[in-house]
């Protein structure tokens, strides 16, 4: 486990806000926040902030319905299941995990 993941062990409750959009506006945020003017399936802002409530609030998914709708196929499964998947791929970035090596956190690089 990263030490990011390891930081949240502790935290009684932990928010993550999902939004569900359209390539229109996937497409916008990605090309806002990581200068790529196409859509892509799912996109993590990380928050990392306690709240005043004594809660944590750790980031926000923005998943793609309509690249969901186009690649559940590719992947064998439903609409709702690959929205499911993209959602945990979502939080995992959320909590370090990297593409290229899931064993190193962000902050370790």
């Amino acid at each position: 486990m990263n030490s990011k993941a390891k930081d949240f062990l502790g935290k009684k409750k932990l928010y993550v806000s999902v939004s569900i959009v359209s390539d229109e506006e996937i497409k916008k945020l990605s090309n806002k926040y990581r200068k790529k003017d196409f859509p892509t399936d799912v996109l993590s802002f990380d928050i990392n902030q306690e709240q005043e409530d004594g809660t944590y609030y750790l980031g926000d998914v923005v998943v793609n319905k309509e690249q969901a709708q186009r690649q559940c196929k590719e992947y064998g499964n439903s609409v709702e299941q690959e929205i499911s998947d993209l959602v945990g791929h979502g939080v995992l970035h959320l909590l370090g995990i990297d593409h290229e090596d899931p064993e190193v956190s962000k902050d370790e690089k």
